[in-house]
C-alpha cells in the first residue's frame, strides 16, 4: 500500500490526519483509551472465554493500535482452543511504514505486528488463532455488502464533527444488521447524532464515563 500524503507527525511521533484535522489516537494515551473504550467497552476479555469462535468488527483500522491491542489480550487470555476473527473497514488506508511508525510507540505491540508489516498488500493475515480482515473502501458500502455477523463492534471513526459520513444513520443501521443478538458495541464519542443513530438503529445505547477529557461516551448492545 502506498503512504497516505495526509499523514503527518506532531507531539513527538503521533500520527495525524490532514484530510480529517484529527489524531490518531487519544493524546491522552491511546493505548489505554483502546483498552477502556473498546475491550473494557465491550465485556472483553471476559465474553471470549470459552470455545466458541468470536467475531469482532471495526470502522477505521488506522494504525491497527486497536486491533494489536486486542490482539495481546487474546493471547494472555484466550483459551488455547478460541479463534478470533477481527474484521476491519478502512477507506484510507495507511502503508504498514506509516503503521509501524505508530506502533514504535509501544514496541511490545511492534513487534506483534510483524506479520502485517512484512506483507504491503496482503488483506488478510493470520496470527495464530487470529485472523485479521482488512476491507477497504467507503464504509457505507462495505459493510452493507458484507456477508458476517459479529460479537462486538469497535466504532471509531475519527471525529463526529469531522468525518460524519462514518456515523450516518444508514451506516448504524448496516451496524446492527450485522451484529448478533446480544452483540454489543462501544465508541469514545458521546455526540448527540451519533446516539440518536445508534438508537434509531436499534441498539440499546447508555452513556458512561468518558476517556481522558471526554466527559461520556456511548456503549450498547442488540437485545433482538
Amino acid at each position: 500500500m502506498k503512504s497516505d500524503a495526509d499523514l503527518t507527525w506532531i507531539d513527538d511521533n503521533a500520527p495525524y490526519s490532514r484530510r480529517f484535522k484529527d489524531r490518531y489516537f487519544s493524546a491522552a494515551d491511546g493505548r489505554q483509551e483502546t483498552r477502556e473504550v473498546f475491550l473494557t467497552g465491550n465485556g472483553l476479555p471476559k465474553r471470549w472465554q470459552s470455545s466458541a469462535p468470536f467475531h469482532i468488527a471495526e470502522l477505521g483500522f488506522g494504525t491497527g493500535l486497536n486491533f494489536f491491542e486486542t490482539l495481546s489480550a487474546w493471547q494472555k487470555t484466550a483459551p488455547e482452543q478460541a479463534r478470533l476473527t477481527y474484521t476491519s473497514f478502512e477507506q484510507y488506508p495507511l502503508a504498514r511504514e506509516q503503521i509501524g511508525r505508530a506502533l514504535a510507540n509501544w514496541p511490545d505491540l511492534a513487534n506483534l505486528a510483524s506479520p502485517l508489516l512484512a506483507q504491503p498488500s496482503a488483506k488478510k493475515i493470520q496470527f495464530g488463532n487470529v485472523e485479521l480482515n482488512l476491507i477497504l473502501g467507503d464504509a457505507r458500502h462495505t459493510v452493507a455488502q458484507w456477508g458476517e455477523q459479529v460479537d462486538a463492534w469497535y466504532l471509531d471513526g475519527f471525529s463526529p464533527a469531522k468525518n460524519p459520513q462514518l456515523w450516518e444513520l444508514d451506516l448504524m443501521h448496516s451496524v446492527f444488521d450485522h451484529t448478533k443478538i446480544g452483540g454489543t458495541f462501544s465508541t469514545y464519542t458521546a455526540a448527540g447524532f451519533v446516539r440518536r443513530n445508534v438508537q434509531r438503529a436499534g441498539f440499546n445505547v447508555r452513556r458512561v464515563q468518558g476517556f481522558g477529557n471526554k466527559r461520556e461516551r456511548l456503549q450498547g448492545h442488540r437485545v433482538r
